[in-house]
């Protein structure tokens, strides 16, 4: 599912390196959600979806997640 910034909703970030998945030391990836909930969730479908990642890998990856509200950096005002 895409998601969309707007600016008079709340926004959060996840970003996940997962070097220890594919071996590439700068890769990560990035979700954005509604809330820090959404962002993880949507991190964790696609480590399912897109990498086939097992719940031990997921759990190994999301120690490492990054989540983080960006609302107030896309703010017009």
């Amino acid at each position: 599912m895409v998601r969309e910034i707007r600016h008079n909703e709340p926004q959060y970030s996840c970003v996940i390196p997962i070097e220890s998945i594919t071996g590439n030391k700068d890769e990560e990836i990035f979700t954005l959600g509604v809330s820090a909930e959404d962002a993880r969730s949507q991190a964790i479908q696609l480590l399912i979806g897109g990498y086939g990642c097992s719940a031990a890998d997921i759990d190994r990856v999301m120690q490492q997640a990054r989540i983080e509200a960006i609302a107030p950096w896309c703010s017009p005002n």
